[in-house]
């Protein structure tokens, strides 16, 4: 009969029998017993109680297949996800409610107790409990919003002091509100875990790297360095890091960065936070917020037999998700993003052809002009819905 058809751990990993070498192992050894005259088609009832063993051996190689490969991070899923990256010392990320970063101007020594702030859409924002001004009259605080999910608040919108606090004048949000965010997702664990393995990195900036992203509400986040004596060409000053965040307390991502950064290398940023050493010495620590930049594209197409709406639809999307995949300060390569439009990674039978060198991509709203990539500063982050991806047929 040979050997039972079981998954085997080799020096290439695990193996898994195909259901075909089962059933044959399973006809084979039901055949030794009652004789090799045995009709065991798909049409007979032997043939199907045969089958029916076979399939419950191949599930259970499947299961053990799962098992084997929930004990590595690349491989695990699920539950199984979440239980192997603590190791790393990180969890999954629950669902978080959306933040913004407010500028709250007042009198020296006023405290703000449970403060809450309104945008222009009437949606309030809780403050941290207290809020001290501090002796620059003014302190930036992370403001959380009271309605769970993607709550947007663009910049200057959350301008309205909803609870009347004596000593305080006045709020704003210098930039953007970070969005919440749905449970994490096993490639976003994945991702993170990879990164998570800088934090007993031997070089610092590893380190920072993945501290900041193991930081409570952090979607996204990129370091610069510039260890010369002079001005990069991003424009961060000598001897000096920025860091730009998305989400995450501006004070725990201060706290951060000051722990973790090289002694005598400064800071860089737009968002300045005074960060208290062992010492009870006070030090201005400063990072970005990423500015998101709307981009647009003018895409003209040839259409064939079987074209619908619905495959302008997966155009649509493809292209908007391949933008919104580029992160923090990655410019647009026109080329690359043929390749989303032409649906390459769809399973959908594509019935047109882009018109050869007709792809426009636009930013900030500007109008269509000749094609090329979108360069972006450091700090900036392309964004883009599926309606700004404007799909014409021509003929």
């Amino acid at each position: 009969m040979g050997t039972t058809p079981t998954c085997q751990i080799t020096a290439a990993g695990i193996v898994r029998p195909t259901f075909e070498s089962v059933l044959g192992y399973v006809q084979t050894a039901y055949r030794g017993i009652y004789g090799q005259d045995v009709y065991l088609g798909a049409d007979s009832q032997d043939g199907q109680f045969m089958a029916l063993l076979a399939n419950a051996i191949h599930d259970c190689n499947g299961e053990t297949v799962s098992v084997f490969n929930a004990f590595s991070p690349s491989t695990a899923q699920g539950e199984g996800l979440s239980s192997v990256v603590k190791l790393n010392g990180i969890r999954r990320k629950s669902a978080t409610f959306s933040t913004v970063d407010l500028l709250i101007v007042g009198q020296v020594g006023s405290v703000i107790s449970d403060g809450v702030a309104r945008d222009a859409s009437g949606v309030a924002w809780s403050l941290p409990d207290p809020v001290v001004i501090p002796n620059s009259g003014q302190i930036t605080v992370t403001a959380t919003c009271q309605v769970k999910g993607d709550v947007q608040a663009p910049t200057n919108t959350v301008t309205i002091v909803a609870t009347p606090t004596l000593g305080w004048q006045s709020v704003t949000n210098p930039s953007p509100a970070s969005p919440g965010l749905p449970v994490e997702t096993d490639l976003q664990l994945r991702q993170r875990q990879t990164l998570s393995t800088g934090l007993p990195a031997n070089t610092p900036l590893d380190s920072l790297r993945g501290a900041l992203m193991a930081v409570s509400g952090v979607a996204a986040s990129r370091v610069y360095e510039n260890d010369s004596n002079i001005i990069d060409v991003y424009g961060v000053p000598a001897h000096s890091i920025a860091a730009v965040v998305d989400g995450g307390d501006v004070n725990d991502i201060a706290g951060i960065i000051a722990r973790k950064k090289t002694p005598g290398v400064g800071t860089y940023g737009d968002v300045i936070v005074p960060v208290t050493d062992n010492y009870g010495v006070p030090h201005d620590v400063g990072f970005f917020r990423s500015k998101p930049v709307k981009v647009a594209f003018y895409i003209p197409i040839r259409v064939f037999r079987g074209y619908t709406a619905d495959t302008k639809a997966a155009i649509q999307q493809a292209v908007a998700a391949w933008v919104n995949a580029l992160g923090i300060g990655n410019r647009l390569p026109l080329s690359r993003a043929y390749d989303a439009a032409n649906l390459k990674e769809s399973p959908i039978n594509a019935p047109f052809e882009i018109v050869p060198d007709g792809m426009v991509a636009t930013r900030d709203g500007f109008a269509p002009g000749e094609p090329s990539d979108l360069e972006v500063a450091f700090y900036e982050r392309l964004v883009c819905a599926a309606e700004d991806v404007n799909v014409t047929v021509v003929g």
